[in-house]
């Protein structure tokens, strides 16, 4: 990214596994600062601290902000001298969100466009937002917040253009491994501690992602998005009782318990609706669906239609590439904390069956 040659890179949520994972990448290109923006200073405290002794020559270019999206006063004053923004600020828990709707409201939404008005007001050059695959047909909170903030992205996209300075785009990606609110940790969990798991639906899909192909997504919208675009992965999927076959096959059996599927769930997730897919160009490994390039004449919204507005498909978790029980644990080992996990179960010499 040879862009970042020199830059100050702001990562709102910067403690979070998004936050970490793109932190790593930066440190090991020349730019010149890195501004870790969000509220928990533990979390900051312990970031510092874990770069202080991992890189020790580098940690020197980051700089921790303690503030909150929800308070454009705060992000505003991290903003100045910016040249780029990684936005992954977010409420992501589905029940959180669903017991706290007006919380992913002023988080999710109210903090997206405080981030972008700050960066539009201080002469950013180039802002991606992190979204998700439940921001596509949505059913629970979580996911309705994720659509409206896709919408706040595309209308401060469209004004930011029109401005000429910020490019502002969105990547909208699957279920990341053994992030925060993943359900593989909550697998591994109950194994070591010797309970059943708990599947909810085993004919549940999710798309599989791991950390390094979402910052590599976010990397390619960096490099390649014009004003509005929104970049979506390509991504493999399984069923959730496949999964859970899988995280056994690599932990240990203890059994399963179906618990039925939970309130806000959906059997299967859509990354790409008909409608996107329609106006998408397909890149490869990645979707690219352009901006609605629609202008504020509204009359154009009565007089001017299209016969075709939908494409055959959405892009799905039950249409995609499908993972069977090893496919799915060869999937699951890219995940460094499956691995890590692995590792200290190892030394402790508790693995089941040895």
């Amino acid at each position: 990214m040879d862009k970042l040659n020199g830059a100050t890179v702001l990562i709102t949520g910067g403690t979070g596994s998004f936050g970490k994972a793109v932190l790593n990448r930066l440190l090991q290109t020349d730019v010149n600062e890195i501004r870790i923006f969000s509220r928990d200073e533990k979390k900051q405290d312990d970031m510092r601290h874990d770069l202080q002794m991992r890189w020790p020559e580098a940690s020197g270019k980051v700089r921790f902000y303690i503030g909150d999206v929800r308070d454009p006063r705060s992000i505003a004053d991290a903003m100045p001298g910016v040249n780029y923004v990684f936005h992954a600020a977010a409420l992501k828990q589905v029940p959180s969100c669903e017991f706290f709707p007006m919380q992913a409201v002023r988080t999710n939404i109210e903090g997206t466009n405080n981030v972008l008005h700050a960066a539009m007001d201080a002469g950013v050059d180039r802002l991606v937002c992190l979204s998700t695959d439940k921001a596509a047909y949505p059913i629970n909170a979580m996911g309705i917040s994720k659509a409206m903030m896709e919408h706040v992205v595309s209308a401060n996209a469209r004004l930011a253009a029109e401005r000429g300075k910020t490019v502002i785009c969105c990547t909208r990606y699957g279920n990341v491994m053994c992030s925060r609110g993943s359900v593989i940790p909550l697998f591994i969990g109950q194994i070591l501690s010797g309970s059943p798991i708990t599947v909810t639906n085993p004919e549940m899909s999710r798309f599989l992602m791991n950390l390094d192909e979402a910052v590599d997504l976010v990397r390619y919208a960096f490099e390649h998005a014009g004003p509005g675009d929104l970049f979506i992965q390509k991504a493999d999927a399984c069923t959730i009782g496949v999964l859970a076959e899988a995280v056994q096959q690599l932990f240990g059996s203890t059994g399963t318990k179906i618990i039925g599927t939970r309130h806000g769930e959906k059997l299967y997730e859509t990354l790409m609706t008909r409608e996107e897919r329609l106006r998408s160009e397909d890149l490869g490994r990645y979707f690219r669906v352009a901006a609605d390039n629609r202008d504020l004449n509204y009359d154009k919204y009565f007089t001017q239609g299209r016969v075709q507005t939908q494409a055959d498909e959405a892009y799905t978790s039950a249409n995609t590439r499908q993972l069977d029980v090893g496919q799915t644990v060869e999937k699951l080992l890219t995940a460094s904390y499956v691995r890590d996990s692995l590792k200290a179960l190892k030394e402790r010499g508790t693995k089941r069956g040895e």
